[in-house]
């Protein structure tokens, strides 16, 4: 299994991603890290990517993916994940692949992303929440506030996972 951990930028994704998957002792991936040099400049100006943009990077988390389901190895990867049509891009990987999307409120992401250090500036945040397509009953998706603690988060999440795949083995 792997979990993608999706939201908008500032939502938390990077931080919890790597508590998650450190508690649960799995493989992580910090999604930015896979974007081509090309899109981190347009970022750093202020130009949004398109689809177009994204294609590439989402190609190498979905390898990354694949490279887990093939190795026998559970993962955790950030990923932003905006549109249904990037989620349905990384399902087609062969893994069993679950999202954890972290929902917050517009002005704690103003205020969090203009805290830190990021190559994605604050103004990008209006076309990020313009994309986004929060996930719909179906996809496999754990909708978690991102305004609480890491160790509230954990505790929905990993109750979640275990019904899951329970679920995905019946």
């Amino acid at each position: 299994m792997v979990v993608v951990v999706m939201g908008v930028s500032g939502s938390g994704k990077s931080s919890f991603g790597q508590a998650l998957a450190s508690a649960l002792d799995w493989d992580f991936l910090e999604g930015d890290d896979m974007h081509p040099s090309s899109n981190v400049e347009k970022m750093r100006v202020g130009i949004a990517l398109d689809d177009d943009d994204r294609r590439p990077w989402l190609d190498h988390i979905a390898a990354w993916i694949s490279s887990e389901a093939h190795q026998g190895r559970h993962g955790v990867v950030t990923c932003s994940a905006l549109k249904r049509a990037y989620r349905d891009r990384l399902r087609q990987t062969g893994a069993t692949v679950r999202f954890v999307y972290l929902r917050v409120e517009r002005s704690e992401l103003e205020h969090r992303m203009r805290q830190r250090s990021h190559f994605m500036p604050a103004a990008l945040l209006d076309s990020q929440l313009q994309a986004l397509e929060e996930p719909e009953s179906g996809e496999a998706a754990l909708t978690v506030s991102g305004d609480r603690t890491v160790d509230e988060m954990m505790s929905e999440v990993r109750h979640w996972l275990q019904q899951s795949d329970i679920r995905s083995t019946r």
